[in-house]
């Protein structure tokens, strides 16, 4: 289980998605997750989500990546943020 904090324009009626990715790029996990305060704002506003993986073998290191919700589908409004991360 994750929690953080994104802007709440981040979502789209509080909730965005998120990727686990491997060493090599490969989703490993994803997920939904849920702002847990008012998203109305571009203020940041606390998230959590629960992912579901299998810890990677081969190397330890991988990436955590929340994209931001794009209910317009136009590409302009896409944005990611990307977090390294390491298995233990």
């Amino acid at each position: 289980t994750l929690t953080g904090e994104v802007p709440g324009s981040w979502s789209f009626e509080a909730v965005f998605p998120v990727d686990l990715v491997d060493w090599d790029g490969l989703i490993i996990a994803s997920g939904s997750a849920v702002l847990t305060s008012g998203w109305m704002t571009d203020d940041y506003v606390p998230f959590t989500v629960t992912l579901n993986y299998e810890t990677p073998t081969i190397n330890e290191n991988g990436t955590l990546i929340l994209h931001k919700s794009n209910a317009s589908g136009l590409q302009e409004n896409d944005d990611t943020a990307e977090i390294a991360i390491k298995f233990e």
